[in-house]
């Protein structure tokens, strides 16, 4: 008796490692990026590590992230002028917005978004304290 319990222990227990491998896979999620002429590859990269990493809305999966520049850039200025930017003093080039779209399930466990819905464009304001930091999330949204 005391050889069966442990033995559904062990399967019990890994299960519940393969079910958490699969729900933090980064491996669906499609990563595009545009030229650039004020970022690295490896920069850009990295950004959408952080973002990528902390993507934890309840009932959703991230699908995509992406870096236009020319986006990045026209949202930067918007920060910078009127967003957290103009009062955190960072500078442009401490700062990166990268575009996500991501799915809700029709569980209905969002509180907030709408399920069995898709959102595009949502934006992610990433800022770093030299060319040298880490990129971390200062603000996120529409």
């Amino acid at each position: 008796m005391k050889k069966s319990i442990t033995f559904l222990c062990l399967i019990l227990m890994i299960f519940s490692l393969v079910a958490c491998k699969q729900s933090g896979s980064k491996d669906n999620v499609i990563v595009e990026v545009g030229q650039s002429t004020k970022f690295s590859k490896k920069e850009i990269n990295a950004a959408m590590d952080c973002v990528i990493d902390n993507f934890e809305f309840p009932a959703c999966t991230l699908k995509k992230v992406l870096y236009d520049e020319e986006k990045s850039n026209t949202l930067i200025s918007g920060y910078l002028s009127n967003g957290r930017g103009s009062v955190n003093g960072v500078k442009a080039e401490n700062v990166i917005i990268l575009l996500s779209t991501f799915y809700v399930d029709g569980s209905g466990n969002n509180p907030v978004l709408n399920p069995d819905s898709t959102y595009t464009d949502y934006q992610w304001i990433l800022i770093r304290d030299s060319k040298t930091s880490k990129w971390k999330i200062d603000d996120q949204g529409y």
